[in-house]
């Protein structure tokens, strides 16, 4: 891997026109997975048996990749490591520094201290936070919202009724960020 690799770096969108024909080759393929066991998913090179397996992760980046540009948008692409600051935990969060010092502090969020008073967060304990932090927002919207009808839905209806209204709020940012 080279050292380019692994620094930041941000594409501009260019020949979107070929962007959407990749797309939709991507997204087409895609819905017909259904009728397979295990979608698969390769590169292929100049050669006639010149491909190589991509991973369904590094296909998920490339859709991400693909959208973003064909909406006129520049990527960038950062390489984390495992090890994060307080800062990095801070804006993969969307809090502030102070903050994550709390938490950690509080014992919510482990941490790792090599030196004195630098505090080094791993990136799997921040990920692992954000979906507790995430699932317990959910549990809290659930348990006050719902119709105050005279019979109660059971949690399983109003679980499904949730991820549906929030894929469709999803899908409304999505459709006002591409304008």
């Amino acid at each position: 891997m080279t050292s380019q690799a692994l620094e930041q770096h941000t594409y501009l969108p260019e020949q979107t026109e070929q962007m959407a024909s990749v797309l939709s080759f991507l997204r087409a393929h895609e819905d017909r997975a259904g009728a397979r066991p295990e979608p698969r998913y390769f590169l292929a090179g100049a050669g006639e048996y010149d491909q190589v397996e991509m991973p369904a992760s590094a296909h998920r980046v490339l859709l991400q990749v693909l959208e973003a540009m064909k909406a006129g948008r520049a990527v960038t692409v950062a390489p984390q490591s495992k090890l994060l600051t307080t800062q990095q935990a801070a804006d993969l969060l969307g809090v502030s520094r102070p903050t994550v010092v709390k938490l950690i502090d509080a014992g919510e969020l482990p941490a790792e201290t090599p030196g004195t008073r630098r505090r080094m967060v791993k990136l799997h304990d921040l990920l692992a936070y954000r979906e507790r932090r995430r699932d317990a927002q959910y549990r809290a919207l659930l348990e006050t919202s719902g119709d105050y009808a005279e019979e109660p839905e059971d949690t399983e209806t109003a679980e499904e009724r949730f991820r549906r209204i929030r894929a469709e709020v999803a899908a409304e940012r999505r459709a006002r960020a591409a304008k």
